[in-house]
């Protein structure tokens, strides 16, 4: 925990105090997270134990190419090896342990994770949603087709997931933190520096005489990097989008008329109120919070004393109080007078508690009335209709090894084709163009796509949108010939040249201002051409003040013991910076009660989370976690052997 509180004295106090906060647990119910730990039938050896479970080296293996493919979605540039170089892997096998030992806990302490609330997490699912912006089961299949899943598999992450939340979410609302904690890092952030910061200008130190043909040779074989293009793709695609199958998309007076009687009930004049619900999962804990909100206290305030969150539902009928939360609800919220209390009521999870907050009457609606409104569900539902139906035939014809020139024609689309692209979306050839928002879900198909492979069907917005794609050609990656980039080759090696005689000097000086010489002297005797000596000033607070992150020479003055200097590179790389701290003032915040309120803000923002992580490494320790450092370095060795590709 030190650790923790150690971070709070790079933060400053003012309109922002910035503070680091520690990951936690959560539920990532997105498409593509829903990867599950696959706990039964994979092989390989076990990485490692937590209870009476085990991860193996096939499922923590399928569980990093999962996390790689999601992340490649908003990052197409990322590759296996940079994950494993960064830690991903034990990164995404602690988030596994974590789960697994919460779960395991939880279970222990007999908690349970409804059906009926996976199931309704499960359809909240924004990636599992059709074009209607319902629960889609077609898709919810081509989902577990394509990450080889089965609904079983998938339920039991998703229960992990919740008893993660059950165990963790109560401890995040711990926020107090007293005012003798904050005083010692508040007085930090108070303190103050002053010392002597010369900057090395690269750009005033010799280059060099001009390079020979050799010394360029080398420079561009050692720096080919720098002069290759990466690889590019060219992509063939047509657009579909509503306004495409806006004419199949307006209802007529007929079916406008035929949803109204169809369900004549919604239009019929009705009673709706307006409920704030709390979910305990203890009865004796439900039996006192209905007492307090029946003393008087306002729900949202009794739920937040208890640790819980309040949900307010406005003006709901009693069929769609039921969808919200459970017929029994709905009785005893319609049974119950205006202001009055309900429950505590058994729900699908807990007990539920609430107050109804507002009872009102809805005229009924006429046909003419209801017309507007009709109109336009309707041409929502018949355009996501036609979208489907497209969408369908398309991926029938291409089942049925139809190329895309067919299919555009067939469906009368207008086709583009882009230049050659990198997967970010960036034109080499054009550097000034901007990179195509738009064209990026068709770019991450096309890359993931191999010259020859049939046509795709990609979504491209939450309205129902795709687009057909069909790679055209792979511009493999390549170096730009010496003789079209000879000037920059020649202007970079000089350049280096520069910044290494910077360098030279810079070190030179810095050995001497560390022995007691004055700095102007030093610099002067290094041979620093250009170099000038500026005083700082500074509050340690200052150190995050710019929003574009840390100021490094603050953040180095504020590292070092006084009277002494340091080296550090220019932040572009423009040079070389000397740092001396001349003196040191300790801060005392004990005469600022506004700092120490601000810094206790900011340590009880970053309380809750560390809580919840200490809570979850105790669980760990108590649930015996054990891992087994050579499966764990086979799979590593394994990935990283894989590039940017996944199986």
């Amino acid at each position: 925990m030190l650790g923790f509180f150690r971070r709070i004295i790079n933060s400053r106090v003012g309109v922002i105090v910035t503070m680091g906060v520690l990951g936690l647990i959560a539920i990532a119910f997105a498409l593509g997270d829903i990867t599950g730990l696959q706990t039964g039938g994979a092989s390989g050896a076990t990485v490692a134990k937590v209870g009476g479970q085990s991860v193996n080296e096939t499922e923590l293996t399928r569980r990093v190419q999962d996390e790689l493919r999601g992340a490649q979605q908003r990052n197409p540039g990322l590759e296996m090896s940079q994950l494993v170089a960064e830690g991903g892997v034990e990164a995404i096998l602690d988030r596994m342990l974590n789960g697994l030992a919460l779960q395991a806990f939880g279970r222990d302490q007999g908690m349970v994770v409804s059906k009926a609330l996976v199931g309704s997490e499960l359809r909240n699912i924004p990636g599992l949603q059709g074009p209607t912006g319902k629960f889609d089961q077609a898709v919810y299949e081509q989902v577990l087709a394509r990450n080889r899943l089965t609904d079983a598999q998938v339920q039991e992450d998703i229960a992990r997931e919740t008893m993660v939340q059950f165990l963790l979410r109560p401890q995040m609302g711990a926020t107090q933190v007293p005012e003798s904690l904050a005083l010692p890092y508040a007085s930090l952030l108070l303190e103050r520096r002053a010392g002597q910061v010369a900057l090395i200008p690269a750009a005033a130190m010799p280059g060099g005489a001009a390079p020979t043909d050799p010394e360029l040779q080398d420079w561009y074989k050692r720096n080919i990097a720098r002069y290759s293009l990466p690889e590019r793709r060219i992509v063939r695609y047509a657009m579909v989008t509503p306004e495409f199958v806006k004419a199949r998309g307006t209802p007529t007076d007929a079916e406008i008329a035929a949803a109204y009687n169809g369900d004549k009930a919604r239009w019929a004049a009705r009673e709706t109120r307006t409920v704030s619900l709390v979910t305990v999962l203890d009865q004796n804990a439900a039996n006192a919070l209905a007492t307090k909100i029946r003393g008087g206290t306002p729900v949202a305030d009794a739920a937040r004393a208890a640790g819980l969150e309040a949900r307010r539902l406005e003006a709901q009928d009693k069929q769609a109080l039921t969808g919200a939360t459970s017929g029994a609800v709905a009785d005893a919220a319609f049974a119950a007078p205006a202001n009055g209390v309900i429950g505590p009521v058994r729900g699908s999870i807990g007990f539920v508690v609430g107050k109804i907050e507002k009872v009102a009457q809805v005229s009924g609606k006429t046909l003419a009335e209801a017309r507007p409104t009709l109109a336009e569900e309707l041409t929502k539902k018949k355009t996501a209709d036609a979208l489907t139906a497209m969408r369908d035939s398309l991926e029938n014809a291409i089942a049925d090894n139809a190329n895309f020139s067919e299919l555009v024609a067939e469906q009368k689309l207008s086709a583009a084709t882009t230049p050659a692209l990198t997967a970010t979306g960036a034109n080499p050839e054009a550097p000034a163009a901007q990179p195509d928002a738009a064209l990026m879900p068709i770019l991450s198909a096309a890359f993931q796509s191999e010259e020859g492979d049939d046509p795709q069907v990609v979504q491209t917005g939450p309205d129902g949108s795709f687009a057909l794609v069909a790679l055209d050609r792979i511009v493999r990656a390549a170096p730009r010939p010496i003789a079209q980039v000879r000037d920059q080759v020649t202007k970079d090696l000089q350049e280096d040249r520069a910044r290494r005689a910077a360098r030279t000097a810079a070190s030179k000086a810095l050995a001497a201002i560390n022995k007691g010489v004055a700095f102007d002297k030093a610099l002067a005797e290094a041979g620093a051409k250009g170099a000038k000596t500026d005083s700082v000033v500074a509050a340690r607070s200052q150190i995050n003040a710019d929003p574009r992150g840390p100021n490094p020479v603050l953040a180095l003055l504020f590292s070092m013991k006084g009277g002494t200097a340091k080296m550090l590179e220019a932040p572009d790389r423009s040079g070389w910076l000397i740092v001396k701290v001349d003196k040191i003032s300790p801060g005392d915040a004990a005469k600022a009660p506004q700092v120490i309120a601000a810094t206790r803000q900011d340590l009880g923002r970053a309380m809750g989370p560390e809580y919840a992580q200490q809570f979850t490494e105790a669980v760990k320790r108590a649930m015996k976690v054990s891992q087994n450092a050579d499966a764990l370095a086979r799979v590593k060795a394994s990935l990283s052997g894989e590039g940017g590709s996944n199986p």
